[in-house]
């Protein structure tokens, strides 16, 4: 947790090929440059090392947030042009022109793999609107692996534990690239509502893939919030670190020094957590929604702001991320039973706590003795082999910067509750012999989620008026190619390699042996 997403790339597009600024002529040109950046950036950040890769998400989400000015000020003098007036634009309005339909290719990530074993195919998009929503999207996601870049060290335990302000300094940072993340979706579910198609107003436009439909935006939305807000029970959890210390050889503060927890914070946590279920059970709804309202093909329409279309998308968001969201689903659930129990246990009634932990294991779908499965004792040792596997793989994870933390904290969780009903049937079957209610009736009393995070509105980043005012005059070189400065595994067709020609003049690539080709630009 936070879940680990993949970055999507893009293929090279010239924007001055389909669009042409009257007021502002430079316009298409610097948004081709800075798209340029991007696409390099974004496969340069695939192209390295896992443990590498976090040192390259600032970068990343600067590029992104220094292109989309650009394509939000095209799509703005786009939309000026088409709104059915046929007066010329305003002093500082954008005008702009769409000559030809685009055609920008993605390859999403979200979305099921058709082929085993290899990437996802390119998606054919001819919309600015869903340009936008693709680089946003990419943006949110990339806040969302900066906050997993930030609570990596709380994790690690090959390494000795960060200090109390350091735990916090990381919640802190993680909890806000979150909150981000949700504001982008946020923003982006609104736009995704919105996008009109000129041609036909009815029925709108469907998406080609999961990642940009509607539902799965809102999905996201809910998910970042539902991570968030776990986040701000984590920062005065202290039961996770101690469990975490306990299997650290470098800390050993744990011999001497148990965990406490005000009762009234407790059952202020509990209520906490299951707001964070909430919202990750309606992001695990809205994903089966996106799943069942993707369009496969179809043609394009429009020449700027409706088409949509081109190319085979995948009807079904990805098994990976369903089950990640119904993970933290079942976690957050049982981190409540657990600050439930907690407030029980400080009261005085260890019996009913022991019962909110059963609880708390039975929703994380762990099997108890003598619950009926049958097992024996040389079958749950193999399940603790199993399990004492999984943890050293997940321990190896953390430590490398890999997909940690796919499982929403179910492992985590699963630790502290065994720990606490251990420690509470000893006391309970030495000195207090209270009885276990049902967990049943427990179950029944829960009350509602209660939130902690509001949503900002987000701002797209906007040129500055000295900027848009430098773009009226012409452009000072042609734009008719995007390239990079390597081969690129991610380009079909041998017109997308621009390797050089053996025995030729420096320069001489292969794009241009028959004279139609120019040479590349960043």
């Amino acid at each position: 947790m936070p879940y680990p997403f993949v970055l999507p790339t893009t293929s090279s597009f010239s924007f001055s090929s389909s669009f042409v600024s009257e007021s502002h002529p430079s316009l298409p040109l610097q948004a081709s440059t800075h798209r340029g950046v991007v696409r390099d950036t974004l496969k340069k950040h695939k192209r390295l090392p896992t443990a590498s890769q976090g040192s390259s998400l600032s970068t990343v989400s600067s590029t992104l947030q220094t292109y989309i000015p650009y394509l939000l000020a095209l799509e703005a003098g786009l939309s000026n042009t088409n709104n059915g007036h046929h007066n010329p634009p305003r002093p500082g309005e954008i005008s702009a022109t769409a000559r030809t339909t685009p055609e920008i290719e993605w390859r999403p990530t979200l979305s099921n793999n058709l082929l085993p074993g290899r990437e996802p195919p390119r998606i054919k998009v001819h919309s600015l609107s869903h340009e936008l929503l693709f680089v946003l999207s990419t943006l949110a996601s990339t806040h969302t692996l900066q906050s997993r870049v930030a609570l990596q060290p709380l994790y690690q335990t090959t390494t000795a534990p960060v200090g109390t302000s350091q735990r916090q300094t990381a919640i802190t940072t993680a909890t806000r690239h979150l909150l981000d993340a949700a504001s982008i979706y946020d923003y982006l579910t609104a736009r995704s509502e919105s996008i009109p198609d000129p041609n036909n107003p009815s029925p709108p436009p469907r998406c080609p893939c999961a990642d940009i439909s509607p539902p799965a935006l809102r999905a996201l939305r809910s998910l970042a919030l539902a991570e968030a807000t776990l986040l701000a029970v984590l920062k005065d959890d202290p039961y996770p670190a101690a469990v975490a210390q306990a299997r650290n050889p470098h800390d050993t503060e744990w011999m001497y020094k148990s965990p406490d927890l005000p009762k009234v914070r407790a059952h202020l946590f509990a209520r906490l957590c299951l707001a964070a279920s909430e919202h990750a059970a309606q992001a695990a709804g809205a994903l089966v929604s996106a799943s069942s309202s993707i369009g496969v093909g179809g043609s394009s329409s429009g020449l700027g702001l409706g088409g949509l279309g081109g190319g085979t998308g995948s009807g079904k968001v990805g098994d990976g991320l369903l089950r990640y969201v119904e993970d933290l689903r079942r976690a957050s659930r049982a981190r409540a039973c657990r600050f439930f129990g907690i407030d029980a246990e400080l009261g005085g009634e260890t019996g009913t706590g022991i019962a909110w932990l059963q609880a708390g294991l039975a929703e994380l779908g762990v099997e108890r003795k003598g619950d009926g499965s049958g097992g024996n004792k040389s079958r749950s040792g193999l399940k603790g082999l199993k399990k004492e596997w999984s943890e050293r793989r997940e321990d190896k994870k953390v430590e490398k910067g890999g997909g940690w933390g796919a499982d929403g904290g179910r492992m985590e969780e699963t630790r502290v509750l065994e720990m606490l009903e251990a420690k509470w049937m000893k006391q309970n079957d030495t000195m207090l012999t209270q009885p276990i209610p049902s967990t049943g009736p427990l179950l029944a009393q829960m009350p509602s989620g209660r939130e902690i995070h509001s949503i900002k509105p987000y701002q797209p980043p906007v040129l500055a008026p000295e900027v848009l005012e430098a773009m009226r005059a012409p452009p000072d070189r042609s734009d008719e190619a995007e390239g990079g400065d390597y081969p690129s595994s991610d380009d079909e067709g041998l017109g997308a390699v621009n390797s050089a020609i053996p025995g030729a003049f420096p320069g001489r690539t292969l794009d241009n042996r028959a004279g139609t080709g120019t040479p590349g630009y960043y």
